[in-house]
Parts: structure tokens; C-alpha cells; sequence
């Protein structure tokens, strides 16, 4: 089932990426919010595995954006970044004596939303700061 455009949102969405749900988790938890150049500073500097799938997906989406709407990639945030359970892969390790032991490899889903906010810049000043 697709998802309806809501709003200049435009999304990437990666599926069965063999890695821990909850690792990605820890990464995708520091760039939801941030802008799009922010974003793939970030990525670039963390020190962890899942940061490459992410990186792979915020480009889709930000090609996605400028592509299917025109939009300018330094406008873009994430506005929206989850990660969900995948399906686990099982295998069989072979042991001693023929005996086996299961392997589990488990999966996750990730979604990227992009959304452009040179249109809808709200700005709030609070003594002499301007917070966009």
C-alpha cells in the first residue's frame, strides 16, 4: 500500500536492509529534524555501520525531491526518519557431531521524509534571536 503526498513531502524508503533495528535507531535519532547538508555531515563523521544505508537513503530522497518536484536540496529537512522491524533470516551453522546451531539475521525497514521549507519559513523572534 503507497502512501499519499502530503504537504511537498517526498520520501525514500529502504527495505530488508540486513541491521538491527535498534542500531539504526540510534543513528536516525540524530538527524531527524536537521537540514539536508547538516544531515550528510553527520552521517559522513559517525563512527557507526548503519550510517551508510541511512546516507544512501537520505540521497534517494533528496534526489527524489529535486527530481519529481523541482525542489532545491539545500531547502530540504528531514521532517520524518523511522526505522521498523524487517523479517529475520534464518540459517543453520554446522557444529560438531552433526549437530546444528540457528543463526538469526535480522532485517529493518527504514523511510527518509524530506520536506522543502523555503516555502513555509516561520519565523519566531524571541529577544533579539530569530528561530526558524
Amino acid at each position: 500500500m503507497r502512501k499519499k503526498d502530503e504537504g511537498g513531502e517526498v520520501y525514500a524508503l529502504g527495505q530488508h536492509i540486513c541491521l538491527s533495528a535498534h542500531k539504526a535507531r540510534r543513528v536516525i535519532d540524530q538527524i531527524r529534524g536537521r537540514s539536508y547538508k547538516e544531515t550528510l555531515m553527520i552521517l559522513a563523521l559517525m563512527p557507526y555501520r548503519a550510517c551508510y544505508p541511512i546516507l544512501k537513503l537520505v540521497y534517494s530522497a533528496a534526489a527524489n525531491a529535486s527530481h519529481n518536484r523541482g525542489l532545491k536540496k539545500t531547502d530540504l529537512i528531514i521532517s520524518k526518519a523511522e526505522v521498523n522491524r524487517g523479517t529475520i533470516r534464518k540459517k543453520l551453522k554446522p557444529r560438531a557431531r552433526g549437530h546444528s546451531y540457528p543463526i538469526k539475521r535480522t532485517t529493518c525497514h527504514i523511510t527518509i521524509v524530506v520536506k522543502d521549507i523555503s516555502k513555509e519559513q516561520i519565523w519566531i523572534k524571541r529577544k533579539d534571536i530569530v528561530i526558524r
